[in-house]
């Protein structure tokens, strides 16, 4: 499964959500290649999932992956819920 973390400019917001969204992978026992990126390079990658925040999503409609949102980028119940919701994990 690859993950896409996605932010604006695709740097110091993205890289923060990567790094929480693997830390809820691992504690779910859920394997993932994850990376990060901005909202115009992810459009076009190919993934299963963009995990990203409500101000984004509607940029990233149409993009190849499945879109998952997550109102805060720090906060671990949040992106777990996040991911939860999106069929990530269970």
């Amino acid at each position: 499964m690859k993950i896409i973390c996605v932010c604006g400019l695709g740097m110091g917001s993205s890289l923060i959500l990567r790094m929480n969204v693997e830390e809820v992978l691992v504690e779910a026992g859920v394997k993932a290649d994850v990376e990060h990126s901005d909202t115009s390079s992810a459009r076009f990658e190919k993934c299963d999932y963009i995990v990203t925040t409500p101000d984004l999503k509607n940029s990233l409609e149409g993009s190849i992956g499945v879109i998952v949102v997550s109102a805060n980028i720090v906060d671990k119940e949040e992106i777990k819920r996040a991911l939860v919701e999106g069929g990530i994990i269970s």
